[in-house]
């Protein structure tokens, strides 16, 4: 029999609702929507009140997926309240339909950040007759077998000499697409993905602060449109780290939100600033919260390996989330830098199902399989956890960073290294990092604090080698499929020199350019076609007869034209 209204009794035979904030939680914010998700209420049949600030009416809106939906309180909950919703659904971890959260009080920082430069060196940054306002971190490669996999190269490097950008380049490091970022931004975790099943290019950007990002993600379509641009909910904006479409067609985000905590149970005083690591899921259609796990309502303070600062208003960063995946089953993995441990998180109501690492490890760690500041934990197919071991904080823990496979038994309970692999010479990376399992079993890293991205076969061989040529630092690197063809039109630019002019040529993002149709005449009305030339790189380079005005066309492999002409420029 259907429920007639807030806590009646009929809720309790009805299929259990999840709901965020959940039952319980000590971390909202007061800007925070309430999401149900297993069920569309109206805002009739809830009902909010708040300790301190009383009634909250709201307006109910429905996810996309139909299958849940956020209220939207007109009002911000009191720092410090306790909330009390009553609905005549059943809520799970709660009795029937009753439920109550509290709401933290947030900590309020200095949120500017200043991007970092790397030193200048020779030949660190790219230039383009044809696009003077593109600067591009260089990069320089080392090793390049022919046993390497194939797909370009996606890299967002951070504190790059001139401009932070994502950039996508060929497999022998010719640049096909960059797009800087503001000025003070840096950008991380650039790589396509899938979005209803078709490929997009998704990154974060945004400005970072004591190693925590605030920003936004994008979402971007094969023209370089920008489909979404995702700020967050409930007041937190998403941190550098990971940006991630679900199964679902979601937007999985890593967050942080400083907040004032009692830090009594590790000898601390009973007020000082902590930063809460948040996993948030966004409806990308609607930007509204789906989802939200909050580490202090579930991990002791006592996990992490960090210490305390004696200053109360300095953050401590006890958790520090750094990646989340979405799994097979419907749950979560995320791992956590400062605990040394990554968890399985059930999805519905944010328990840890289980612990790999960490000083509460529901695994025994075989010989060797101990790591510390881990970045990107994933779980692979046959129960294997890749992972990038930075190894270093500081402190120092081991030599050497390594990209990290542990096989999981988990009848015995025991974690057992299944590979280790390492750069020679040697790197130890203090932040950041990732790795990347390729479709041929091979995987490929981005070495963090270091600028190096390199690639190992299964058997551990390293295939490929590169790096920024300049110090720059960055979070992943990908190598990853990608086909576009821009709706803009090809750049041009020229320079006359005695009975020559020379024809600079480039398309930004297209990835299907064989050859250059070079156009020249005496006024840009009357040009015909003088020159063909063989694609050279990002920018080629095309001499011609003096010419008054030249313009260039995109040829694909068939000597077709797949672009209009470009804008005519004096020769």
């Amino acid at each position: 029999m259907p429920a007639r209204g807030p806590g009646s009794r009929a809720a309790a035979s009805a299929a259990a609702v999840a709901v965020f904030p959940s039952p319980g939680t000590r971390t909202a914010l007061p800007q925070s929507q309430i999401s149900f998700r297993g069920a569309v209420p109206t805002s009739s049949q809830i009902q909010v009140s708040g300790s301190s600030s009383g009634v909250h009416g709201g307006r109910v809106q429905a996810h996309s997926d139909g299958q849940g939906a956020s209220f939207i309180p007109f009002a911000a909950f009191a720092s410090g309240e306790t909330v009390t919703v009553r609905t005549a659904m059943n809520i799970a971890g709660a009795n029937g339909g009753t439920y109550h959260f509290t709401v933290a009080m947030p900590a309020v920082l200095n949120l500017s950040g200043q991007r970092l430069t790397a030193t200048r060196v020779r030949g660190d940054v790219e230039h383009f007759r044809s696009r003077p306002d593109l600067a591009p971190a260089a990069i320089r490669i080392f090793r390049n077998s022919r046993r390497a996999a194939r797909g370009d190269l996606f890299l967002g490097a951070q504190s790059s000499p001139v401009q932070d950008g994502p950039e996508i380049r060929d497999s022998r490091g010719r640049l096909i697409w960059y797009e800087p970022v503001p000025a003070n931004d840096y950008v991380s975790d650039f790589r396509t993905q899938k979005l209803l099943g078709v490929p997009v290019l998704t990154w974060w950007q945004g400005f970072v602060r004591q190693g925590v990002g605030v920003g936004e993600e994008v979402i971007a379509d094969n023209k370089y449109h920008a489909l979404a641009v995702l700020s967050g909910g409930n007041g937190i904006h998403p941190d550098l780290h990971e940006f991630r479409i679900s199964r679902r067609g979601t937007a999985l985000m890593t967050a942080f939100n400083p907040i004032w905590w009692n830090e009594r149970s590790v000898g601390g005083p009973a007020r000082a600033i902590v930063r809460d690591a948040v996993v948030q899921e966004i409806d990308i259609a609607t930007g509204l919260v789906m989802y939200q796990w909050d580490a202090l309502d579930h991990i002791p303070l006592s996990a992490s390996y960090k210490p305390r600062f004696k200053n109360i208003h300095h953050p401590w960063d006890f958790f520090h989330v750094n990646s989340v995946q979405d799994l097979g089953d419907g749950n979560l993995f995320v791992s956590a830098r400062n605990t040394w441990a990554a968890y399985k998180l059930d999805h519905r109501t944010g328990k840890v199902l289980w612990t790999l690492g960490g000083k509460r490890s529901s695994f025994k760690m075989g010989r060797g399989a101990g790591f510390a500041f881990q970045h990107d934990a994933e779980l692979q197919p046959h129960n294997v956890v890749s992972m990038f071991d930075d190894g270093a904080g500081p402190p120092i823990i081991h030599k050497q960073s390594r990209v990290l496979g542990l096989r999981l038994n988990f009848a015995r309970k025991t974690a057992s290294v299944a590979f280790s692999f390492t750069h020679t010479p040697l790197i130890l990376s203090y932040f950041e990092g990732g790795t990347q399992r390729l479709p041929n079993g091979d995987y490929f890293a981005g070495w963090g604090s270091d600028p190096h991205f390199t690639e190992f076969s299964r058997g551990g061989q390293l295939v490929f080698d590169a790096r920024f040529v300049a110090d720059s630092f960055h979070d992943r690197a990908y190598r990853l499929r990608w086909s576009a063809t821009p709706d803009t039109s090809p750049s041009v630019a020229a320079s006359r020199r005695g009975r020559r002019t020379t024809v600079y040529a480039s398309w930004n993002g297209a990835t299907g350019v064989r050859s250059w149709r070079v156009l020249a005449g005496p006024s840009p009305t009357s040009l015909r076609s003088v020159r063909s030339a063989r694609w050279r790189g990002f920018e080629t380079a095309i001499s011609i007869s003096a010419a008054s005005w030249v313009a260039v066309v995109a040829l694909d492999g068939h000597g077709h034209p797949i672009s209009a002409p470009s804008a005519a420029v004096r020769g």
